[in-house]
């Protein structure tokens, strides 16, 4: 059985069209390729930057540490020249504190006081020079008198300045111990301030590559959103042809009889070019079926 007439010159048509079609290999370059993965995103290159250069951006503050640590040491160890009553002359005793000038102003006073003794007995014996009584017992009663009231004024006076200095160079021992004490509290107050900050930029930095790593992942799954819409719109224009002629044939093939009626399952999303073979498939047999 012949195809009727109408159907002849269209047919033809069709195989012309099938044939030039499948004759050229489709061109996959352009869809199929690297330039469809997205690449590493600006801000993803600026995180490992960065947090390659800031693997150890808080040594420093470590280092500080750890030396104001050790000064600290060292200076509670100079605490320790102040245990004790501060008995004998060494180091952080209370005779290392004495004034070096306190035995000059000792004997300076103790001179002007001599001096006044000697003005004192003076005045005695120049009143019993008055009274006519120079060299009698009363002046050697008054001179004795004189003489044991000024030992004890002397004794007492060089007593108190020695009391003094005592005095003096015990709140002076403490003044330096309080220094020193102070200067080691500080010091493990710069050690903890330190330690805190070397903690503070290690999280810091982990913090910013984190956040820029995650900005960086989410612009690159747009841009590879994107890559894949063209992809998939260039898959489409290259097996194009073979779609309008798969829909050419499937309407062919209706209009010749062959496949009117009937039922199959078809493969979920076929590719059209294996859709358009298979239709001309089906009308190479109608052919042979009207011939």
């Amino acid at each position: 059985m012949a195809l009727p007439d109408y159907l002849q010159e269209t047919a033809k048509d069709y195989a012309k069209q099938l044939t030039a079609a499948t004759s050229t290999p489709i061109d996959t370059s352009t869809f199929v390729g690297r330039q469809f993965v997205a690449g590493e995103d600006p801000l993803q290159t600026q995180a490992i930057t960065r947090a390659t250069q800031g693997l150890e951006s808080f040594k420093p503050f470590l280092t500080s540490a750890q030396q104001a640590i050790t000064q600290a040491g060292q200076d509670v160890g100079g605490l320790q020249q102040f245990m004790g009553t501060g008995a004998g002359t060494g180091a952080g005793s209370i005779q290392a504190f004495m004034s070096p000038y306190q035995q000059g102003v000792i004997d300076e006073t103790l001179r002007q006081f001599d001096q006044g003794r000697q003005l004192g007995l003076q005045e005695i014996a120049d009143n019993a020079v008055t009274q006519g009584a120079f060299g009698g017992g009363r002046q050697g009663a008054l001179e004795g008198q004189f003489r044991a009231e000024t030992a004890m004024g002397r004794a007492g006076l060089a007593n108190q300045l020695l009391q003094q200095a005592f005095q003096d160079a015990t709140a002076r021992r403490g003044q330096a111990f309080a220094q020193q004490q102070a200067l080691a509290n500080q010091r493990a107050g710069l050690a903890q301030n330190q330690f805190a900050l070397s903690n503070f930029q290690r999280a810091g930095q982990a913090a910013d590559v984190a956040n820029l790593g995650q900005l960086g992942a989410f612009r690159q799954g747009l841009t590879q959103s994107q890559l894949a819409a063209d992809q998939q719109a260039a898959q489409t224009a290259a097996y194009e042809p073979f779609g309008r002629l798969s829909t050419y044939g499937t309407g062919l093939t209706g209009l010749a009889g062959g496949v009117a009626g009937q039922q199959f399952q078809q493969p979920a999303a076929p590719s059209p070019f294996s859709t358009a073979l298979s239709t001309a498939l089906g009308i190479g047999g109608l052919f042979g079926k009207f011939r």
